[in-house]
This record gives C-alpha cells, sequence and structure tokens, in this order.
C-alpha cells in the first residue's frame, strides 16, 4: 500500500488534531456541560445540591426582573453596535484608500487601544467627566456650561465606555474589507460614468458589507459580556446581564440561577451568530 495515499494519511491528521481536541474538551466543552448542569440544580443555605430540578429555569422565566436586564442588555448592544459602525465605517475607509501613507501608524495606534488595559481606560472616562474632571475644565474655560449631573454614572455614560472600548473591533474588520477590494472594479465604475457617491455606494459599500457584518457580530457579542462599564461608569445604577452573573455567582453564591442566565446570554450570542451565517447566506446566493 502507498503511504502517500488519501487513506493513509488520516491516521496523520487525527493524530495532529489530537492536541486541539483536548483542548477544546478541556477549556470549552467540559465548562460548557457544568455549566448547563449546574443550572438544573438547587441551593439551601448558599450551599449547592445536586438535586436535578427545573426550579431555578421557572425562577428566570417566571421574574420580568431579569427579563427586564436581558432586554436592556439587547438594548445597550445594538445601540452600541449601531454607532461603532457609525464611527468605525468612516475611519476604517478613510484609513483604507486615502491615508495609505500613514497606515502603519494609524493602525499602531489602534492596536495601543488593545493593548490597554480595559480596567484603566474606563477609570480613565470617571476622571474625565467628573464634576471637577478635564471634561468640565475644558467646557468652562471656552465659555460653555459643565456636564449634567448626570453625565457620569448613567446608561449614556456607560454606552460611551462600551463604545470607546469596543469601536476598534468595528474598525479593524471593516479596514480589512475595504482594503481588499479591488481598484480595478471601483475605476471601472469610474469609466461607465458613475460620479464618486455612486461609486461608493454601488461598488465599495456592498463590497465590504460582509465587513461591515462581521464587525456589527463581534461587538453584538462582546457588548453582551460588558460589566465593567455598567458598574463603573453607570454606577451599577442599570446593571447589564454580565453584572448580573457576576452578582448571583459573587453576592448572591447562587450558583445554578448564575448558570441558567449565562446559558441564557450564551444563547443569544449564538442565535445571533447563526442569523449573520443564514443572511450572510442569503446574500452569497443572491449575488449568484
Amino acid at each position: 500500500m502507498n503511504a502517500s495515499a488519501p487513506g493513509a494519511s488520516r491516521p496523520i491528521i487525527a493524530l495532529n488534531a489530537l492536541p486541539i481536541v483536548i483542548l477544546q474538551l478541556l477549556f470549552f466543552i467540559a465548562p460548557l456541560v457544568i455549566t448547563v448542569a449546574l443550572s438544573f440544580q438547587e441551593t439551601k443555605s448558599f450551599v449547592l445540591e445536586w438535586a436535578w430540578s427545573l426550579k431555578t429555569w421557572t425562577d428566570v422565566f417566571s421574574r420580568a426582573y431579569y427579563w427586564s436586564i436581558m432586554l436592556r442588555t439587547l438594548a445597550m448592544s445594538a445601540a452600541t453596535v449601531l454607532l461603532c459602525l457609525v464611527i468605525g465605517f468612516p475611519v476604517a475607509y478613510v484609513l483604507a484608500t486615502r491615508l495609505q501613507r500613514w497606515e502603519n501608524h494609524v493602525t499602531i495606534l489602534i492596536v495601543f487601544a488593545f493593548l490597554t488595559d480595559s480596567v484603566l481606560k474606563v477609570f480613565g472616562w470617571v476622571l474625565f467627566l467628573d464634576k471637577s474632571g478635564l471634561a468640565n475644565a475644558m467646557l468652562n474655560w471656552i465659555g460653555l456650561p459643565s456636564l449634567p449631573g448626570w453625565a457620569l454614572f448613567s446608561p449614556p455614560a456607560t454606552l460611551l465606555g462600551m463604545v470607546y472600548n469596543l469601536l476598534p473591533f468595528t474598525i479593524f474588520t471593516i479596514y480589512l474589507s475595504v482594503a481588499m477590494i479591488d481598484r480595478d472594479v471601483i475605476r471601472a465604475a469610474y469609466d461607465c460614468g458613475a460620479g464618486k457617491f455612486r461609486a461608493f455606494w454601488e461598488v465599495t459599500l456592498p463590497l465590504s458589507r460582509n465587513g461591515i457584518m462581521a464587525g456589527a457580530v463581534l461587538v453584538f457579542v462582546l457588548s453582551l459580556g460588558c460589566f465593567l462599564e455598567p458598574k463603573v461608569l453607570g454606577g451599577g445604577k442599570s446593571p447589564m446581564a454580565a453584572e448580573l452573573i457576576r452578582q448571583t455567582f459573587e453576592t448572591r453564591i447562587n450558583w445554578p440561577l448564575g448558570s441558567a442566565l449565562t446559558v441564557v446570554v450564551m444563547v443569544i450570542a449564538v442565535v445571533t451568530i447563526l442569523l449573520f451565517l443564514r443572511l450572510t447566506d442569503l446574500r452569497k446566493g443572491g449575488a449568484r
């Protein structure tokens, strides 16, 4: 039998894939199974009891408080996605088409946004928006009134922190999509009589749609897990799903309830990704 035959390479491929499979089983599948199993347990006097029941899930679906927080989380995540796209697309477009000379410099600056600790950035916004902070000092210096009292420790401050921390993800995905567009296609649109706006609307924007959608899904999924911004910039007044889960695990010491809420958030994230993939497939099918 020839060693180079397709059947002979299968054991080698399986052996090479074995470390990845083991890592996935240990650090993804196993924690996921434990989380789902914990959601069917109960606690008595802050002690976990392995008694399989639907009590925790009944509690989750019967209390409007949990779902109000979930709806708030979805609304804040959707607003974060919208603002990131509105701000990130022009930056990515200009970076890919107008600032090629400064491309590396701007990219390094954006990478620094990833490398900077999120805790420092969030508390930096607290110092900036504080009554005696830099924002009010600048406004007063140019003769404008100070920020209103609700500017800090409010949902708008939370949204500001989420957009600031997640914006680089949108910029990078859209930038890669725009940079991969063949410039000859745009020149062909000009040759056919299209103006700059029409070429952008009918050529550049459709060809960069995958990057836009990928950035939107990435930001949406990441925003579902934001807990530092609602706690620090929001002052804990309007908690989101991640902060609720943290409180459930740490403060209330109710692991089954925390696990059930975690599963709900994961299901929302998975459904969002599946809808994105479905929408992408439909667009590809329509393009054919």
